[in-house]
């Protein structure tokens, strides 16, 4: 179901992305009710939901239930990613919910400039993700390779005794962490710029601990690059050329798209406000949003 709803519910608005042409998508397993409202030359997709389901008090239970927050959060990137072979689009973070489709026209005109623009820039491009991790071990046998001082120190060690031994490891283990943090940094400025260079833009962004990748190896560089898509082969080939050149270094690369793309449709307003598409800072007309939305994992 979909098209051009003008009566009103008692149910809540879900909003899930703004596009700048007609998209053609479906009701979903978690959306039975999703529709287009067509304001000021804009596409925005939406949904109708419960508000016992979305209100604010029920969402701060439904957002520690696992199995509901997966279903969600997946079904809500399901409908962007369809929306986005039809045009370009804007993502809102999961769960950004209007009161009515006053309020979200409002939102839609205080906001109509910015969305063309940003539209506009996303227009024949896609998201990608560049993930690079680090065997720390082998990334500092290969400092050790390279480095004359450690092979001197470890020559010194070689003919030292005990406890000159010692006290000369631990001068070696400590250069070695430095040179490797050192190097660990040249090596994620190089492939940052290495891979901006096939994109029309790139952030850098934060870097995730081990208890959240749940990998062993130390995460060195995250990154999110805007590609045109013709650039798709190119960039692809980089990082085909930067493993090459890292192969022994103990660097792994994880690439992965394309996204929705949370990472380039900040707005900077005429207040002076910078704002994502989630609208969390809550400064909408007459309270018009009820739940401001949460991170999902491609947002992080």
């Amino acid at each position: 179901k979909h098209g051009y709803k003008v009566e009103m519910s008692e149910k809540l608005i879900y909003i899930y992305c703004v596009a700048g042409r007609m998209p053609e998508i479906e009701s979903t397993e978690d959306s039975d009710d999703i529709y287009t409202v067509f304001y000021r030359g804009l596409y925005v997709m939406v949904s109708r939901v419960s508000s016992e389901e979305f209100n604010e008090d029920a969402m701060k239970i439904n957002l520690n239930d696992m199995m509901w927050l997966e279903s969600k959060v997946r079904n809500h990137e399901r409908v962007i990613e369809k929306v986005m072979d039809y045009s370009a689009a804007i993502p809102f973070k999961f769960a950004t919910i209007f009161k009515t489709e006053d309020s979200l026209k409002a939102m839609v005109e205080n906001y109509h400039n910015e969305f063309r623009d940003i539209l506009a820039r996303l227009e024949g491009h896609e998201e990608w993700g560049v993930k690079v991790y680090c065997d720390m071990q082998k990334f500092k046998s290969a400092v050790v390779r390279k480095s004359e001082h450690i092979m001197k120190i470890e020559d010194e060690i070689k003919s030292s005794g005990i406890g000159k031994a010692y006290f000369l490891n631990k001068k070696k283990e400590e250069f070695m962490d430095d040179i490797a943090s050192k190097e660990i940094i040249e090596c994620r400025m190089e492939i940052h710029e290495a891979l901006q260079k096939e994109s029309s833009d790139a952030h850098p962004i934060k870097l995730l601990p081990k208890e959240v990748t749940g990998r062993k190896d130390k995460m060195i560089l995250n990154a999110v690059f805007l590609l045109a898509k013709p650039k798709l082969e190119d960039f692809i080939e980089s990082i085909d050329c930067l493993k090459e050149k890292y192969k022994d270094t103990g660097l792994k690369f994880d690439c992965t798209g394309p996204w929705p793309p949370y990472n380039f449709c900040s707005i900077n307003t005429a207040k002076g406000i910078d704002e994502t598409t989630s609208f969390s800072s809550g400064k909408e007309p007459n309270g018009s949003i009820i739940f401001n939305g949460v991170e999902d994992g491609n947002a992080i």
